[in-house]
């Protein structure tokens, strides 16, 4: 597989950054056999253009209180463009909504969240899941096993 404007060389930093997104850029340039100077420069290229959208430490939610994963599907009760721009912007201040996204099916938005635990899953349907605008109806997936969590994309 080929991408526009990426040659090997940039797959491979892209490889190596989603791997490992602290690997200094000395270690980078021995990785890929070039200079510090050009990795910089095609590091710098890649965020610029959009293909590194940022770097990120990934926390252990177990440590941190939010051991329960919950995905949930929202039925609209109307599908209007008014309703949809009051969902996404109620989405974006939803703290333990890790992830949002408007699909073709059945539902009209499937949700990620990340709880203590059941109880306080309840609490957040009930003050904050239920009083979105237009949610007409909820379906809830407590998460038993987290088989594959990644970021990673195949390059």
């Amino acid at each position: 597989m080929t991408l526009p404007d990426l040659d090997r060389i940039d797959l491979k930093i892209l490889n190596l950054l989603q791997h490992d997104g602290r690997l200094s850029n000395l270690k980078l340039a021995e990785a890929v056999t070039l200079s510090p100077t050009a990795v910089l420069a095609r590091t710098q290229r890649l965020s610029r253009e959009g293909f590194i959208l940022g770097y990120e430490a990934r926390l252990k939610p177990l440590k941190l209180g939010r051991g329960m994963m919950v995905f949930v599907e929202v039925l609209l009760d109307r599908t209007t463009p008014n309703v949809f721009e009051q969902f996404k912007a109620a989405m974006q201040v939803q703290d333990a909504i890790l992830e949002c996204h408007m699909v073709a099916g059945g539902f009209d938005y499937l949700l990620k969240t990340r709880m203590a635990d059941m109880a306080a899953y309840r609490e957040f349907a009930g003050t904050v899941l239920w009083q979105l605008p237009g949610v007409r109806e909820t379906r809830t997936y407590a998460v038993m096993e987290e088989v594959k969590n990644t970021t990673r994309l195949p390059l």
